[in-house]
């Protein structure tokens, strides 16, 4: 098994990085975070790897910090959770939040990412809360965002992506000015937000 890459990175984008080690280019989805913290394209990297094998394929999640790896190891423990909704879970919320969550027994802010439902997060809080003493410390709430549930969740992110906080808050008040139930859907509200902001 693949644990941990050190190479160039040869590109990036959200959601892949592909890292050459010795010839080989390596193809590694990765989070939003992760992305965000990645040095530019041409640099040395390394990553902490999580390998997948299955029938049909082998899969690389990587992951500049160790934290974010256990707490995504920690996630795919739990049945329905495989390793690309963990992987857009700590792209919806970031590792420290995704724990804060998973403590509060938050359903809330956990069914807000695509893809995680009332039972699964329900599911997850269940098996996860009391398992997370050794990982990330839970990082203090943000403040609120008038424009609804999603809003914070879609700020977060965009602020990962490396967009300034209040172009982020602009385009996300912008994208519900025009639809109000975009507030209410992560995944509506952040690429209407994206579109405004590019």
């Amino acid at each position: 098994m693949i644990a941990h890459l050190r190479g160039t990175l040869l590109s990036k984008q959200p959601g892949q990085a592909i890292v050459e080690c010795a010839g080989v280019g390596y193809d590694v989805a990765i989070s939003v975070p992760t992305f965000t913290a990645l040095p530019a394209e041409g640099a040395e990297v390394r990553l902490h790897i999580h390998t997948q094998v299955s029938e049909d394929a082998i899969a690389l999640f990587g992951f500049l910090d160790r934290e974010e790896k256990r707490l995504f190891e920690r996630l795919i423990t739990v049945s329905g959770v495989g390793p690309k909704l963990a992987i857009k879970m700590l792209s919806g919320l970031s590792p420290e939040r995704t724990v804060a969550a998973l403590r509060a027994q938050d359903h809330a802010s956990l069914t807000r990412i695509p893809g995680v439902g009332k039972k699964l997060a329900e599911r997850l809080v269940v098996e996860l809360k009391d398992k997370l003493d050794d990982l990330i410390a839970a990082a203090p709430a943000a403040g609120p965002v008038a424009a609804g549930p999603a809003a914070e969740d879609v700020l977060s992110a965009l602020l990962n992506l490396g967009y300034q906080r209040p172009a982020a808050l602009k385009a996300i008040e912008t994208a519900v000015e025009k639809d109000a139930a975009a507030g209410e859907d992560f995944d509506l509200l952040f690429r209407a937000a994206l579109k405004l902001i590019r």
